[in-house]
């Protein structure tokens, strides 16, 4: 059975309207608690070159900073458990109870991060502690991203689905930028043997504020159309079994789970190294062999302006793929990561200049996967498996081969002496991305599958006027 057999024909479905307010409503919500979210599951990487490789593995000598970005990588181990779980759980009892728990426990082990004692005081309880907290959080995110990314596309309408689903991906970057920001205040404003003592605690403290926002907005979210609609027609599907989830994904989605992790591998590999291996890259890595690195200061200062260029333009690249697709954006992104990956790896290692235009190059290759990946993903599967199947798809993918990019590249580098390992990684993400989005089915403007057709009630023509200029109401049929 093919794609296009199974899809019913919706030209005599009538549109369901949403109001405008709602729909920024819940963009909102899912864009604050996803600010929080990923602020929380970024400032351990930020953190991990400058201070956590001296409090936790201070004894590891050069593998000392393998091992932190190990522990960070350790969080990915947890990743496809808890899209498992929290996926089934979402499409049996609704996205917006599920992502007030997910934020929740990445909020409260966030905290707990920061007051794990030192090596110095603990001994190897403080890495083990480290070891499963990260789990904890890996566990959280595995929920998180996937119910923020099913939560706004359903609710977008589906003319303005890029335009709505970039704000998911801006909030991400904000969330980092938050995060690297603080650090790097942190790390400016503290004496190194302050940083060590207890300054380093203070950025996983300030996660708990952050999350009461995101909590509170979306407990007063209402769920969305879709997932409505479904309750409505078919309640039965709420206790579909796990089993029958993934036949039905093994048997009618193949084409689209192999393209949905494609899509993500490529998306969230350059994610990783720009965000998380690169300050390891400048500051460390570089350094020791004797090239032309940076401090941490500058080295996180380069990463927040990139980010605040992306923050500028990623709207308006979402808004872009409504107009021409999604396919377009995606393979730009693609072919310049073949084609210019190992070129900004080089410049990295050529001064603060050539620093500067290598993460720019990274960064708006990142930009064409984050703008349209939201939007693209979750049109690929049914309501009635959407958040599980993406959940598993996005966490095993993101585990298998982004989240470890961090630590195998370092340790490529550590064994071999070849700096250019991080090029080779981008220049792979783009070949898979190339494949993926060629076999990728075009669902801009289209209804999401399973769902009826999607409008707000800014969309609606001006209801007709009298002669004195007085709204009528529209006819009734």
């Amino acid at each position: 059975m093919t794609d296009k057999s199974r899809r019913p024909r919706r030209g005599l479905t009538p549109p369901v309207v949403q109001e405008e307010r709602t729909v920024r409503r819940a963009t909102g919500a899912a864009a604050v608690g996803n600010v929080a979210e990923w602020y929380d599951f970024g400032i351990y990487s930020y953190l991990a070159a400058v201070v956590l490789d001296r409090v936790f593995f201070p004894d590891l000598g050069q593998w000392s900073a393998v091992f932190t970005l190990g522990a960070f990588a350790a969080a990915f181990v947890m990743r496809p458990l808890g899209g498992l779980i929290f996926g089934r759980l979402g499409d049996r009892y609704g996205r917006t109870k599920v992502l007030s728990a997910t934020i929740l426990l990445m909020a409260v082990a966030t905290v707990l991060l920061g007051l794990v004692p030192s090596y110095g005081a603990a001994g190897m309880l403080a890495p083990v502690l480290v070891l499963i907290i990260r789990m904890l959080q890996g566990f959280s995110a595995g929920g998180e991203y996937v119910g923020a990314l099913t939560l706004m596309a359903e609710y977008a309408p589906d003319r303005r689905r890029g335009f709505f689903g970039s704000w998911l991906e801006f909030s991400t970057i904000t969330g980092y930028t938050l995060g690297a920001s603080t650090c790097g205040a942190v790390i400016a404003l503290l004496p190194d043997d302050q940083l060590i003592a207890w300054g380093w605690r203070v950025p996983f403290m300030l996660a708990l504020p952050l999350g009461i926002a995101g909590l509170y907005l979306r407990m007063r979210l209402e769920d969305t159309p879709a997932f409505r609609q479904q309750m409505e027609r078919s309640p039965a599907l709420a206790t579909m079994s796990t089993r029958r989830a993934v036949q039905i994904v093994r048997r009618h989605y193949r084409t689209a789970a192999l393209v949905a992790a494609g899509v993500v591998v490529a998306w969230n590999v350059t994610n990783y190294v720009l965000t998380n291996y690169v300050p390891t890259y400048l500051t460390g890595t570089l350094p020791r062999y004797g090239e032309s690195g940076t401090t941490s200061g500058i080295a996180t200062g380069l990463q927040v302006a990139v980010m605040l260029v992306m923050l500028c333009a990623i709207v308006s690249v979402g808004r872009l793929s409504d107009r021409i697709g999604r396919k377009p954006v995606l393979m730009t992104g693609s072919v310049a990561l073949v084609l210019l990956g190992l070129p900004a790896v080089w410049l990295l290692r050529t001064g603060i200049a050539g620093q500067i235009v290598g993460l720019l190059i990274i960064g708006m290759c990142l930009m064409c996967f984050a703008a349209v990946s939201p939007s693209t993903l979750p049109a690929l599967f049914p309501t009635m498996i959407r958040y599980s199947s993406l959940a598993v798809i996005f966490n095993l993918s993101v585990s298998l081969f982004a989240g470890t990019a961090p630590t195998i590249i370092e340790a490529a580098v550590t064994a071999t002496g070849n700096l250019d390992w991080p090029g080779y990684y981008l220049i792979g993400a783009g070949i898979i991305g190339i494949v993926a989005t060629h076999f990728l089915r075009e669902h801009a403007g289209k209804p999401l599958d399973g769902a009826a057709p999607l409008t707000s009630s800014a969309e609606l023509p001006p209801p007709p006027l009298s002669e004195d200029g007085v709204p009528l109401e529209p006819p009734r049929h």
